[in-house]
């Protein structure tokens, strides 16, 4: 009879159950509990271990920086505004489902991409699936991309993720086949999906990336149409931390 249960266990993909299913059996009968406890917390364990296995393995595919969490993130750092709007941000995905974007802007070392890890990080362990790119990498291979005429694929194969962060997108050269790609890149993402985008760079200085006012313009518009900006002031982590030193 085991055998049996095990082969349909397996059958039906309930991989916790084969593994469980005799200790909460034995546990059951120890304490009394009936057949819907019993029950019960088979299907929690399953379902606990279905989401440890999902977290793990999107995680490991979003490719995130090591170490950039809401865990380790100096909150007291920031100011009381962008503290309000980062801790908003923590528990919320109606933004990512609705294709939202979050724009963090500010000078190097001040904390964006900590915070855009982090964020990804919670929306991945809330069932939204992320991808991070840094900006540069992410125009070299759609760039590599469209001269293989494959653009449009690659375009749609970033569709599966619901939020992609780009990180550092003022370091993207002025060029036009970069700026190009970028373009068409936010063009095609835009109501469809959402972004996490960093930059070093205010909105005023954006045509150092796109090579005329009406593709900045264009860019811009789509960019911040569903957008939370947080705009961070402040002195650089990296040189406070050296200071203290």
């Amino acid at each position: 009879m085991p055998e049996t249960i095990e082969l349909l266990l397996k059958a039906l993909k309930l991989p916790t159950f084969v593994r469980y299913y005799q200790r909460h059996q034995e546990q059951a009968i120890a304490e009394g509990h009936g057949h819907i406890r019993y029950l019960s917390g088979l299907c929690e364990q399953e379902a606990a271990d279905r989401y440890q296995k999902r977290v793990q393995k999107w995680t490991s595919e979003a490719k995130l920086p090591t170490g950039k969490s809401f865990a380790n993130l100096s909150l007291t750092e920031l100011s009381a505004p962008v503290q309000q709007q980062v801790i908003a941000l923590k528990d919320q995905t109606d933004w990512a489902h609705r294709a939202g974007n979050v724009l963090l802007i500010g000078p190097s070392g001040v904390g964006k991409s900590h915070i855009a890890a982090a964020i990804a990080s919670r929306l991945i362990e809330q069932n939204v699936r992320v991808k991070w790119f840094s900006a540069m990498a992410l125009v070299q291979s759609l760039q590599q991309a469209k001269r293989d005429l494959d653009l449009m694929t690659a375009l749609t194969r970033l569709d599966k993720y619901q939020v992609l962060v780009i990180d550092d997108i003022g370091y993207v050269k002025k060029t036009d086949a970069e700026t190009q790609v970028l373009f068409e890149f936010i063009a095609h993402r835009y109501e469809s999906g959402s972004l996490i985008i960093t930059s070093n760079q205010p909105f005023s200085q954006w045509d150092h990336i796109f090579p005329d006012t009406m593709m900045t313009v264009a860019a811009i518009d789509r960019i911040i149409h569903h957008a939370t900006i947080i705009e961070i002031e402040g002195e650089s982590y990296r040189k406070k931390q050296s200071l203290k030193k």
